[in-house]
């Protein structure tokens, strides 16, 4: 079983130009706004407040305030900018399935951009779980995530590979017995699943 990261491993992290659209109309000082955007990310990609809810934490933090209108224009930037995929690596998630091989999702993801990727990407459909963490309650690294996975897939620990592009969460997954592939590129990927290049 392989259990697949999402967001820089098969989806992009955020495009420049992206992020600068999201600063952009938040109007605040680079450092201070993506301090408050990382610091307060992990209870919305949990599921635990809804975007605005998290766009008026950023606000109160940052000392300021922003409308409703700006608060959905946010919203839609934000999604905007992680909205990019790999074709490579959406390749070879369908080559994978194709193959037979049993291949599961684990994201850390707000429920705006979970809802935004099963609208326009049927490759999600090819796994077999799809943890994503608005819906499970449990972000990365927090053992609960892998836990939660490991219940659903009903697989032991050491049969499944977790690829994911952060250390941290590697250590997490093999602190709980998963084994781990720390991703670099489609190529190192394919080598690790006895895939040819």
């Amino acid at each position: 079983m392989i259990l697949f990261d999402m967001f820089g491993v098969i989806a992009r992290h955020q495009s420049p130009d992206g992020k600068d659209r999201v600063a952009a109309i938040a109007g605040a000082p680079d450092t201070a706004f993506w301090d408050a955007y990382w610091g307060l990310r992990q209870p919305y990609d949990r599921g635990d407040v809804t975007g605005p809810a998290y766009w008026r934490r950023v606000a109160d933090e940052l000392g300021t305030d922003f409308d409703e209108r700006r608060i959905a224009q946010l919203v839609e930037a934000d999604i905007a900018s992680w909205s990019a995929v790999d074709e490579t690596m959406v390749a070879l998630i369908e080559e994978l399935a194709a193959a037979g091989r049993p291949i599961a999702l684990l994201s850390n993801i707000p429920e705006e951009l979970a809802a935004h990727y099963e609208e326009r990407h049927s490759w999600l459909k090819r796994f077999q779980v799809r943890a994503f963490s608005c819906r499970i309650g449990h972000a990365k690294p927090e053992p609960g995530a892998y836990l939660w996975c490991l219940e659903a897939l009903g697989a032991a620990p050491d049969d499944i590979l977790f690829v994911d592009d952060r250390e941290e969460n590697i250590r997490a997954a093999e602190a709980l017995g998963l084994r781990g592939h720390l991703f670099t590129s489609p190529a190192h990927l394919r080598e690790a699943l006895g895939l040819s290049v």
